[in-house]
């Protein structure tokens, strides 16, 4: 969506409690610029007062076209192939993708688990994707699109209806731009951000409004930081996700204790962060103190995690939201770790590990470990005890 196209409306113009004298003082200002008055505005507000009277807005619009792209209609062949699923063959346009219960003849729909049947037996759609061994019980009126993974099908589908919306390359008049950057012609630079001197930004990425991206960074291909996201003494591979907010490469928190107090220690190192990563809103990565900070190829982490300095992630780790890693702390690939769980440093963590929410980590995981509690420990021991405390006399 260009920027040109945005416009802004004042937080009190769809205020569905105000008073029809307020009504006439409300204006919608764009940036061409232009104001709405009368009974333009009022149709507005009104259909807007529908929506949120109405008692399915939470699940009566997928992908409503004010927030995302669409595409199609695509025809049934064609979803299966994206799908990579088996499905008879028939004659179908499919315009979009839906929830069981509010899906429509002319969209998909899928069904992970049999706690949903009783919605698959009710389902409008015009096509399901199901588990095979599930196919059968998917109404006639509906075509069953059989897969080994319901889930991996269903994002492929929903990619193929709701694809990202096309880059405007170049950048915003708004924006600072540093002589010595590099920044590719393909790439989009949004309003009102920094970018310094040395940086290269790489083809096809997208910077959002009033990001900055420190000296010397290095972004790849097919990234995209998030509005006010900053980046610095960092370097980025391929279809890197920055979510809004973000902070990646400030100072760790390293310190030399004197008698007269704290002493700063310099923090010389970097990020790396591998090509396939998401960077949750509102997470903070630490540079490294000597060496370097690194996210491995494909881990997601969410939002407000707090990572310290020389951690490592290996590949595809899960980090979810409000987890701290205490600094050279090393987790390898595919570690699992829930909501506000809490990491101190310098501790290995071993490949495949499952650590529980809001678990205490004090010592070494072994490969494969699943962590309970605070302090961690295994989840056998956990509920062993919690087993225990419920038979203790009142």
């Amino acid at each position: 969506m260009p920027y040109d196209d945005i416009g802004s409306i004042r937080a009190d113009a769809f205020n569905p409690y105000a008073s029809p004298a307020a009504d006439a003082a409300l204006h919608v200002v764009v940036n061409r610029p232009r104001t709405m008055h009368g009974p333009e505005l009022r149709r507005l507000v009104r259909l807007h007062r529908q929506d949120l009277e109405s008692d399915s807005m939470a699940d009566s619009v997928t992908g409503d076209p004010r927030f995302f792209a669409r595409s199609g209609p695509h025809s049934l062949a064609e979803v299966v192939k994206v799908a990579g699923g088996v499905a008879p063959e028939r004659s179908l346009l499919l315009e979009g993708i839906a929830p069981l219960q509010t899906a429509g003849p002319a969209q998909v729909s899928f069904l992970t688990s049999r706690r949903y049947l009783s919605e698959l037996e009710l389902t409008r759609a015009g096509a399901v994707i199901v588990p095979s061994d599930l196919h059968e019980l998917v109404p006639r009126s509906a075509v069953p699109i059989q897969s080994t993974d319901p889930s991996i099908a269903w994002a492929r589908v929903a990619a193929l209806f709701h694809p990202p919306f096309p880059a405007s390359p170049g950048v915003h008049p708004s924006s600072v731009v540093a002589e010595s950057a590099c920044i590719d012609p393909t790439a989009e630079i949004g309003p009102l951000c920094v970018i310094e001197s040395g940086a290269t930004i790489g083809a096809r990425c997208r910077i959002g409004p009033g990001a900055v991206v420190g000296s010397g960074v290095v972004v790849g291909r097919d990234c995209r930081i998030g509005a006010n996201a900053t980046v610095s003494h960092a370097l980025l591979g391929d279809r890197v996700y920055v979510y809004p907010g973000a902070r990646i490469g400030q100072e760790g928190f390293g310190f030399a204790v004197s008698e007269g107090g704290f002493l700063t220690v310099p923090q010389l190192g970097r990020v790396v962060i591998q090509d396939d990563v998401e960077i949750g809103a509102n997470t903070t990565i630490d540079r490294g103190s000597a060496r370097d900070t690194v996210i491995g190829a494909g881990s997601r982490l969410d939002n407000l995690v707090q990572i310290g300095h020389n951690v490592v992630l290996g590949r595809c780790c899960v980090i979810v939201a409000q987890v701290g890693i205490s600094g050279s702390t090393t987790l390898e690939d595919f570690v699992q770790v829930g909501g506000q769980a809490a990491f101190a440093g310098h501790l290995h963590v071993g490949k495949n590990a499952r650590i529980g929410a809001q678990a205490g980590v004090i010592s070494d995981v072994p490969p494969n470990a699943s962590l309970l509690g605070s302090p961690a420990q295994s989840k056998w021991e956990f509920f062993r005890q919690v087993a225990m405390l419920r038979r203790r006399p009142r």
